[in-house]
This record gives C-alpha cells, sequence and structure tokens, in this order.
C-alpha cells in the first residue's frame, strides 16, 4: 500500500548560512580567519572540481570512463571541509568528494584513472592522511571510527572528518558508528552531504525525524545544520568542530543541506523522480555563483580575472584527461597475480589464456 507523504515541517529555520544567494555575506567576522588570496583559491577549486566533473561525464559518454557520480552542484561541501582541515587530520570520504581530494593531493589524473576502472588511480600518495573512495553506501564509517580510536589511543593531534550521504544514515553501519564514537569520545565529525534524495528515495521516505542532525541527540553527540551550498558556511561549521573533536575529543554530527543538479549517476534518470521546477530552484542557489558575486562584491572581481581563473582550471583538467588517456593500460596479468599465494589451477589454466591472447593477438 502506498503511504502518504509525512507532513511537511520547516527544515530552514536552523540553518546556519553566511553567505547569500546575492553574494552577501551576513557576518564578515565569521570569515575574518580567510585570507583574500585563501578565498580566491577556494573559488579557483570549486571551478576546478566542476570542470572535472564536467570533463568526467563527457569521457563517460565516449565510453572512456566508467560509471560516474557526478558532484555538480555539491561542490562547497568539498571545498569547505578542505580548507577547514589541518594537515594531521584524516579523511575519510565517500564518492563526491573530488574538491576535498584534489585539495589534499589526489592528482586529477589519478581521480580520471580511478573512475575509469583503473586500480592504480586508487594508490593514496605516501603521507597523505585519506583513505580511497568508498563506493558502498556507509561501509566506510566504521573504518573512519578505527582510525580516531587510534588517534586517540595514540594521543596524536588528530580529528577525523567522515563524509556520508543523507542515504547511508539508513545503514546499520552510521548508528553502530555514530554510537560508538559517541561512547568513546573519540575525535571524528561525521559530515552528511544531504541532496534531498538517496538514488530515487526523498527524505521523508528515509527518516520520520524533522532533519538528520537530530539523530546525533539520541548518541549524546553534538550536531549541526549548515547551508552546504555556501562555501563560508561550511569552511565555518566544520572547522569549529572539527577543532573541537581534536583538541577536547567530542564528536559531532554536522547536516550540510545541498543538492545535486545531475542524475545520481550516468546510469540514473532523475527526470523520473523529481521534478524540473525543483532542480531550477536549487540552481538559484549555485555554490559557484554564490561565491562569484561575492568576490565582485569585495575584492572588485571582474571578467578578466575570472577568465583567468577558468582558463587556468581548464587547462589543468584537460591536461590531466590527456595523460589519463595517455596513460599505459595495466597488464592484464596482474588481475591473477596478487590474489593468492599459491595460483590455484583453474586461475593458471586463465592466465595462460590470457598470455595466449597477448602473445598472438586473440584468445582460444
Amino acid at each position: 500500500m502506498e503511504l502518504p507523504p509525512l507532513e511537511n515541517k520547516d527544515t530552514e529555520s536552523d540553518i546556519y548560512r553566511l553567505l547569500d544567494v546575492d553574494g552577501t555575506c551576513n557576518n564578515e567576522k565569521e570569515i575574518a580567519e580567510l585570507s583574500p588570496d585563501q578565498i580566491v583559491a577556494m573559488y579557483r577549486l570549486l571551478n576546478l572540481t566542476r570542470l572535472w566533473n564536467e570533463k568526467a561525464k563527457s569521457l563517460q559518454r565516449q565510453g572512456r570512463l566508467g560509471t560516474l557520480p557526478s558532484l555538480k552542484g555539491q561542490e562547497a561541501g568539498s571545498v569547505g571541509i578542505a580548507y577547514a582541515m589541518q594537515k594531521e587530520d584524516w579523511f575519510v570520504p565517500a564518492f563526491r568528494e573530488a574538491g576535498t581530494l584534489f585539495h589534499l593531493g589526489i592528482s586529477l589524473r589519478d581521480h580520471f584513472l580511478f573512475w575509469g576502472g583503473d586500480e592504480r588511480g586508487g594508490k593514496i600518495p605516501d603521507g597523505l592522511k585519506t583513505t580511497n573512495i568508498s563506493i558502498i553506501v556507509g561501509g566506510h564509517l566504521p573504518h573512519a571510527v578505527g582510525i580516531a580510536y587510534a588517534c586517540k589511543y595514540k594521543k596524536e593531534n588528530s580529528a577525523v572528518i567522515c563524509v556520508l550521504g543523507d542515504g547511508a544514515t539508513s545503514e546499520g553501519d552510521f548508528h553502530e558508528s555514530m554510537n560508538l564514537a559517541a561512547v568513546l569520545q573519540l575525535p571524528i565529525v561525521f559530515v552528511i552531504q544531504n541532496n534531498g534524495w538517496a538514488i530515487s528515495t526523498p527524505q521523508h521516505r528515509q527518516t520520520a525525524t524533522r532533519t538528520f542532525a537530530e539523530k546525533a541527540c539520541a548518541y549524546g553527540m553534538d550536531s549541526a545544520r549548515a547551508d552546504g551550498n555556501d562555501v563560508f558556511a561550511v569552511w565555518r561549521t566544520v572547522k569549529d568542530y572539527t577543532d573541537r573533536a581534536r583538541g577536547e575529543f567530542k564528536p559531532a554530527l554536522i547536516e550540510l543541506l545541498t543538492y545535486r543538479m545531475d542524475d545520481h549517476t550516468t546510469a540514473d534518470d532523475a527526470s523520473r523522480y523529481r521534478t524540473d521546477d525543483e532542480v531550477a530552484e536549487w540552481q538559484k542557489r549555485d555554490p559557484i555563483v554564490r561565491l562569484k558575486k561575492y568576490l565582485q562584491r569585495r575584492q572588485a572581481w571582474n571578467d578578466a580575472r575570472d577568465a583567468e581563473v577558468l582558463d587556468s582550471c581548464a587547462r589543468e583538467v584537460e591536461t590531466a584527461a590527456k595523460e589519463y588517456l595517455n596513460f599505459d593500460p595495466p597488464d592484464p596479468r596482474n588481475m591473477f597475480k596478487y590474489m593468492y599465494n599459491e595460483m590455484p589451477w583453474h586461475l593458471r589454466e586463465e592466465l595462460a589464456d590470457v598470455d595466449y591472447w597477448l602473445k598472438n593477438g586473440e584468445g582460444e
């Protein structure tokens, strides 16, 4: 039986916001720590992330990249998080956090490789405190808690930022991780990128609570809600709670209200479950446009400076894409070499077939 929709509830009244859609900052003191150069760097990273995403979608449509979860519209979350972190902190991402990963040191080329199905693109550079992308919804949360426990046990001055989508809150991993983090008082901040849809499941079909943030109360954990399309609000909120987690071992849950402007993935058709009017309304809150308007108001930003940033980002993306397309393919024999200490007979036979194909250009 089809259930009736839940009663509409006000979910806007407690959202922390600094940057309005017209580019006005309602509290300059809150962003006083950010230098003009840092704000421009944020703007550049927002654009770099979106342009990478657009190129990746193009490559996917050409059959040169695998299924891609587009992050268009959600860039402010990953960029705000990036600038809120300290070098000692750990990052545990889901799969729409390219901006954070680029800022931390993952190359654009390797990110193309990863989504192209090449395992070499998933290798984390030495010294980088990030785990790999988690495709399994919610599966990375227990790992994040384990890292936070290790940081506390080793008395490291580190915090863990774990990003998840709203869909992950329906997984058992979420509840178990939240509970353990709170009981052990671990230095971890869970950040929900709530884009309103868990693929095609709307929020009111996923939770009976007014918000996702209030779930933290059941675990004795602090929480906050922020405008996920406002890079300043994301930065300020994540920074404050991460600093406290790091210094006082107080875990927290942050809910970022955002929206994905594209389909869930390139294998999805969002027009089957959401309206054009809904998408158009959220396009007015575009995080890149908002920060651009702020720059125009505060830093005499002009078309020439904007074009310079966009051209620089476009060149960087195109260079990375060419490197990806020209990257020597992996040796297919590696599929067999690193699974078992002693290769079983049936894999030896398959490996022999691959050897024959490589030598003769055809299989048996």
